[in-house]
């Protein structure tokens, strides 16, 4: 593979590390926001859980499957990952 090599301008230089540091500043602002949310989530988790192991969880059309306890996977001692 033969690699193109090319310049870029300083002015694309400059909307470039711009541009990288507004990306910046909107991603921590997600993932503080996603941080607050931290104790709500784990009342929707407990709630999800307990609705599962109670109600049951939709296996194929209105058929529904309650979840025993030990099906339950255990909470990972690592900090709750939200993907965006």
């Amino acid at each position: 593979m033969k690699l193109i090599r090319h310049k870029r301008s300083r002015e694309a230089e400059r909307w470039l590390k711009q541009e990288i540091r507004e990306q910046k500043t909107r991603y921590r602002k997600i993932v503080a926001e996603q941080d607050a949310l931290a104790p709500q989530r784990e009342k929707w988790i407990a709630a999800f859980l307990e609705r599962i192991q109670t109600r049951g969880f939709n296996v194929h059309a209105d058929m529904l499957r309650k979840i025993p306890v030990e099906e339950i996977p255990q909470k990972p001692r690592r900090r709750f990952k939200v993907v965006f």
